[in-house]
């Protein structure tokens, strides 16, 4: 799903798409300039194997993502203070590949399976 970000607007532009057993919903608003507020939930779960043990088991995804989207080059605005920006240089946001790259994330990161979660030893 692409969205043509110069048709953002103040009002809020819903969107849902989902991969596999992940939904990512929320929605894309004009904020200032040439930055678009995306705000979302990530829900369900994906197969993982423990870091610590090895075994196979369900991951439940709960998450809150929220940033910005450019369009075009964003130049860092000293009122702006710190906050993450994606920049887009075709003029679209394509919230499936941002919903890839939210699931690609959660990938790399360490997980422990309910049984090595309480191992005191071991930290992530």
């Amino acid at each position: 799903m692409k969205v043509m970000l110069r048709k953002v607007t103040k009002t809020p532009l819903d969107f849902e798409v989902k991969s596999e057993e992940i939904t990512f919903k929320g929605f894309l608003e004009y904020h200032e300039g040439k930055l678009i507020l995306l705000k979302a939930h990530l829900f369900g779960s994906m197969p993982r194997e423990c870091d610590v043990c090895a075994e196979a088991f369900e991951l439940d995804i709960d998450e809150e993502v929220e940033f910005f989207i450019s369009d075009g080059l964003y130049k860092k605005d000293d009122n702006n203070g710190e906050i993450d920006v994606v920049e887009s240089f075709d003029g679209y946001a394509d919230i499936d590949e941002i919903l890839h790259s939210e699931i690609e994330l959660i990938k790399n990161d360490y997980h422990a399976c309910g049984n090595c979660k309480d191992i005191e030893e071991f930290e992530f």
